[in-house]
């Protein structure tokens, strides 16, 4: 499959034009299928600062890195949270390779959006996609034990018995 052109040759691809001109199938479309903004992040409350972490929503296809039910999220998963024309420049837990990010900010997707090089598999190759590399919040236990900080080991505290 080659990357996707335009219908009208003159016109530039739908995923050049600002993110308030595009249909909601566009929109749905430029979703690159990383899963990477399903997967949870922890929040330094003092700092502000956002950590990764390798735990996937349990909706998550650990495999395919997909959503499994993308039309009854919301029904499953109350706070999930519907990313939108106007929050999609803004909220900063969004990888930097996230198209929707890129969009909002006037950048152009990566050589390897399957919407430039036409093949849905290039996320995985280009190591961006998350597929097979988390595990779901209802295999993972602690969250805090899946932080992805480099440097960082975590310390258990001692149990209160341990401490008489």
């Amino acid at each position: 499959m080659g990357a996707v052109k335009p219908e009208n040759g003159n016109d530039p691809p739908f995923w050049e034009q600002p993110l308030d001109r595009l249909s909601d199938a566009e929109w749905e479309a430029l979703c690159d299928g990383c899963g990477q903004c399903c997967t949870h992040k922890l929040e330094d409350a003092d700092t502000g600062e956002i950590y990764p972490t390798d735990v996937s929503c349990r909706l998550l296809d650990t495999c395919t890195a997909r959503c499994m039910d993308y039309p009854n999220r919301k029904r499953h998963v109350p706070d999930c949270l519907q990313l939108t024309r106007e929050t999609a420049g803004t909220l900063p837990w969004l990888p930097d390779s996230c198209a929707y990010r890129l969009r909002a900010h006037g950048k152009p997707l990566p050589e390897w959006h399957y919407l430039v090089c036409g093949a849905r598999e290039a996320v995985k190759r280009a190591g961006v996609s998350v597929a097979g590399r988390v595990i779901s919040e209802d295999e993972a236990g602690p969250i805090e034990e899946h932080a992805l900080i480099e440097g960082f080991t975590l310390v258990q505290a001692p149990d209160e018995d341990e401490d008489e």
